[in-house]
């Protein structure tokens, strides 16, 4: 078969989608199909040979409205070149297949103000979406996607998105298919991870009798930043705390630490996190990590979270990530209600502090990344596109 991809960066050391992208082209260029990519920009040393490049011209203009033109663009390069199926990421329209790795931008709003603590925080986070150009350009840009007469092919990475469509567009479940997301375990195979472990550990400051918990995003206040700073301040007075022989969170993946460094400072646990930033070694701190904590406000199925049970980290997140809809409760580590419930949060860290409970936690992380693979994802993932290639041909 002969896919086309469109999105408008393809650079896999961002992560998230674009890792995603590399992942399914390399799958397929394994089973010799053809995978063509149209975008702007690209990293060729991160992606799979055998794709074959169409460059678009870079889109100029405000944020807002970048995706309708990177569609438009897509548009024209496609109008006269023969793919039996073109799939898009993200924010793209009329195309075979969209498969939005970031859920829906509706629920993303809705989450977004969760992260307000109080009402008056809400109301007024609310409010000023009335004035966004951006809210109302993506909200216009989603209708399209999903409302027209030619609806594409939806296929979403989790239970919860596969409701969210249902909730804000009166979709139909049974029309959306869910093919949760995967990773490459081999990712994270290395022969020598004590080594890693412990390499990396001095290369950033951390002692190796430290309990390290590992927090990764790229968008700190929507993945729950905040009340992670307030359930470690928690955490520092609890019995488990002062039995440990010392914790530090770890906290990484972007450089916009300022606010996060004065609100710790503020707490007085400073000592106790470590903000490395930017950091392209990400893969080694998963080694050397003890846990990962992960409470976000909105995540359709995060990827970090699936590293890290591929790594044998326990995990703690929030029932608002799809991903523990791969989780079993209380066996790979702990689910919270909400990231605002900070002494809850600050409970389940303090039960990872107990080397005997991360230890059982691991081996049910290890199994639950066995059981679903970036293989079986794949698998799913054609026996959905296979059949909606055929019926495009027919058409």
């Amino acid at each position: 078969m002969n896919f086309a991809f469109c999105h408008e960066h393809v650079k896999p050391a961002r992560g998230g989608c674009e890792t995603y992208i590399a992942d399914l082209a390399r799958r397929l260029l394994a089973d010799r199909h053809e995978v063509h990519l149209y975008a702007c920009r690209w990293d060729v040393a991160a992606l799979p040979a055998g794709i074959r490049y169409h460059r678009l011209p870079r889109v100029p203009g405000p944020r807002f409205l970048r995706p309708w033109r990177f569609s438009r663009r897509c548009h024209e390069a496609l109008a006269n070149a023969r793919h039996d199926l073109t799939i898009g990421f993200d924010k793209t329209w009329g195309l075979d297949v969209l498969f939005p790795q970031g859920g829906l931008h509706a629920a993303t709003v809705e989450h977004n103000r969760d992260k307000h603590r109080g009402r008056l925080g809400r109301v007024l986070a609310r409010l000023g979406k009335t004035f966004d150009l951006g809210h109302w350009s993506f909200s216009r840009l989603e209708r399209r996607q999903y409302l027209e007469a030619q609806r594409p092919l939806i296929v979403v990475n989790s239970r919860m998105v596969q409701r969210h469509f249902q909730r804000y567009y009166g979709i139909a479940e049974d029309s959306v298919h869910v093919v949760h997301s995967a990773i490459h375990p081999e990712r994270f195979q290395q022969p020598d991870r004590p080594r890693h472990r412990v390499d990396w550990r001095h290369r950033h400051g951390l002692a190796p009798t430290e309990t390290v918990a590992l927090f990764v995003a790229r968008n700190y206040r929507l993945k729950g930043l905040e009340p992670l700073l307030l359930a470690v301040q928690r955490l520092t007075r609890r019995a488990e705390f002062r039995r440990s022989s010392g914790f530090r969170l770890v906290v990484a993946g972007s450089s916009r630490t300022r606010e996060f460094r004065r609100m710790a400072l503020s707490l007085g646990i400073d000592k106790h996190v470590r903000f490395l930033g930017n950091c392209d070694d990400i893969t080694g701190g998963f080694f050397a990590a003890d846990f990962l904590v992960h409470p976000t406000f909105y995540d359709p199925c995060s990827l970090v979270v699936l590293e890290g049970l591929a790594c044998g980290l326990p995990v703690i997140t929030t029932r608002q990530n799809g991903a523990t809809e791969l989780l079993r409760p209380l066996q790979e580590g702990y689910v919270i209600d909400t990231p605002h419930d900070t002494n809850h949060l600050a409970w389940c860290m303090a039960q990872l502090l107990d080397p005997s409970r991360r230890l059982v936690c691991s081996q049910a992380a290890r199994q639950t990344a066995a059981r679903w693979t970036f293989e079986q994802h794949y698998q799913r993932l054609m026996h959905i596109l296979q059949p909606a290639a055929t019926r495009r041909l027919a058409a």
